[in-house]
């Protein structure tokens, strides 16, 4: 059984409460994965790192936020097909439409990538 992982802090964590939730496949109603359930202290540790890391991408420039978010775009982008594969597998929506929503998330960072532009105080 394929056991997802936590992302605490820039890397994976397993997890230790030894409880787990059943993360089925809708199009065919197997359970092919399962999720750790997260204990207080986990929760406590991801809230630190994501309070850490607002407080860095804060300080960064725009020029720096911009380049990591085309970065971003990019690994989307060539991933797309993976990424759709697994929307199918968790959601049961079928590759196509997976698809279509790998699509619509491009363009919301294509959006937070040009924002820079609107920031700059014209009209």
């Amino acid at each position: 059984m394929k056991n997802l992982h936590h992302w605490i802090n820039g890397k994976p964590s397993e997890g230790s409460s030894a409880r787990y939730g059943p993360v089925h496949n809708p199009a065919t109603g197997n359970q092919e994965t399962q999720v750790p359930f997260a204990t207080v202290d986990e929760v406590d540790a991801a809230v630190a790192a994501a309070k850490d890391a607002y407080a860095t991408w804060g300080l960064s420039s725009l020029a720096k936020r911009s380049t990591i978010l085309f970065k971003f775009r990019a690994l989307l982008d060539a991933n797309r097909d993976a990424i759709a594969e697994l929307i199918t597998a968790e959601h049961g929506k079928v590759h196509s439409d997976a698809l279509g929503e790998v699509a619509r998330g491009l363009e919301i960072v294509d959006l937070a990538c040009g924002i820079t532009v609107q920031l700059k105080g014209e009209l």
